[in-house]
């Protein structure tokens, strides 16, 4: 089967060079172990961050097979629970096929499109909802501003916002993908936070101020957004994107004068903190998706051999919605 290596670990901007594919022998799965056939994997900016240094999952080093999310099929299992032909959700790798434990592993609901299950349904979908809901306890009577308003997350957190009744303003890289959000989405307005004064156009598009900021960039876009937040504003911190390609990150000058000042709250979080509410969320969002009132917006590339590209191409914002690999067809 063939799979990615890291072949070296970047200490300015991660490039396509910096993977490897080789070609080995698949494996075969021991006691409490599964053999899964990687459908789609998922592409997410956190992969970038996962080399460079211990998170809430080991370190990735040079020399390592590049991990990932899947969905995938069971094609041998050694597990009582798990049987061959299964559709599963696992902790995975860039490769053919994966030997994972069967702790790792979920079964999938039927008659849902596979690529739902990463995207609405999965880590982006959930994301968002969780960030928004359980982090930032939103109201309808938020102003909320979504940074990466294009993005895997953001696509969602948008959409939910607007669902809730919430203004909703984006912040985005090209005129392109904020015409997109406004337009496709329903997003009252959306910034290109590459062109102008982007305190200027917050202050034109939140003349009262932002309530609620969900931040996926942090460094000079979280700074400005501190300036326009509300007293006692929430500000929900999912991602860092701005940083993960930079040996010395850089954060906002104005924290934590802000945060004082302005009496807010700010919170980070990763989606599996919220295990138990995984299936509120899911009805929550199929109930809107049934009535209209959200897009599914997915980002597919196709054959394992373009995740690489995929990759680079998020963390440089060349992505819109949900970025995924189709490593083989749906079965």
């Amino acid at each position: 089967m063939k799979q990615f290596i890291v072949r070296e670990i970047p200490k300015t901007n991660l490039e396509i060079s910096n993977f490897e594919m080789q070609e080995v022998d698949i494996p075969k799965p021991s006691s409490d172990e599964i053999l899964v056939k990687n459908i789609l994997l998922s592409i997410d900016a956190a992969n970038r961050t996962w080399m460079q240094g211990r998170t809430y999952r080991d370190q990735v080093f040079a020399g390592d097979v590049m991990p990932s999310y899947s969905i995938a099929e069971v094609v041998e299992s050694n597990h009582p629970d798990f049987k061959v032909g299964q559709i599963v959700t696992s902790e995975s790798y860039w490769e053919e096929f994966s030997l994972v434990k069967a702790k790792d592993v979920n079964k999938c609901p039927q008659n849902v499109p596979l690529s739902y299950l990463l995207s609405i349904f999965g880590i982006a979908g959930l994301t968002a909802y969780h960030g928004l809901f359980d982090v930032g306890r939103m109201e309808a009577s938020d102003t909320v501003v979504i940074s990466a308003a294009a993005g895997s997350v953001g696509v969602y957190a948008g959409q939910l916002a607007k669902a809730m009744g919430c203004k909703v303003i984006g912040i985005a890289g090209n005129d392109e993908k904020c015409k997109e959000v406004v337009d496709n989405l329903g997003f009252d307005g959306c910034i290109n936070y590459k062109t102008g004064n982007l305190l200027k156009y917050l202050k034109e598009h939140c003349p009262e101020g932002i309530s609620l900021y969900f931040d996926n960039v942090g460094g000079h876009i979280l700074e400005a957004v501190l300036v326009r937040m509300q007293n006692r504003g929430r500000i929900v911190c999912c991602g860092a994107i701005s940083q993960y390609e930079s040996s010395s990150p850089i954060g906002p000058r104005n924290v934590p004068g802000f945060i004082i000042t302005k009496r807010l709250k700010m919170e980070g979080f990763i989606v599996m903190d919220f295990q138990d509410k995984h299936l509120e969320a899911i009805n929550h969002m199929k109930a809107l998706f049934d009535n209209g009132k959200i897009k599914v917006i997915e980002d597919i590339a196709e054959g394992l051999e373009s995740a690489p590209e995929a990759l680079v191409n998020l963390l440089n914002g060349k992505n819109f919605g949900k970025s995924m690999i189709r490593v083989f067809p749906d079965p």
